[in-house]
């Protein structure tokens, strides 16, 4: 027993389906007409506003990247010597206290 497909259906499938492949005869392509495809002046100026825009955004970020600095080691160095100096004054700071502290309590003993 074989399940083979009739010659009688096939005819109608391939047909039909042949059918359905081409393109459409009627005055409309579906907008795939002559010009499909092909730029139009509009495309050009757009394209055109784009690279002056490139330009633009090229010559801005050159201008950011020359006030970078080559490197970053002059900046970590100032900041380590300023947190240096700060530690300093906050060690001198006590003993300044201490120092004007002193001359007060001697002077309050002499006035009692």
């Amino acid at each position: 027993m074989s399940f083979g497909v009739p010659a009688v259906a096939v005819v109608p499938l391939t047909a039909s389906a042949l059918v359905l492949a081409q393109q459409p005869d009627s005055g409309d392509n579906g907008g795939q007409g002559e010009d499909f495809g092909k730029s139009s002046p509009v495309g050009l100026l757009v394209l055109i506003l784009f690279l002056v825009a490139v330009v633009f955004l090229v010559r801005s970020m050159s201008k950011h990247l020359k006030k970078v600095p080559q490197t970053f080691d002059k900046e970590e160095a100032a900041s380590e010597t300023e947190a240096a100096a700060e530690a300093e004054t906050a060690e001198a700071e006590p003993e300044t206290a201490a120092a004007e502290k002193k001359p007060d309590a001697a002077a309050a003993k002499k006035s009692d």
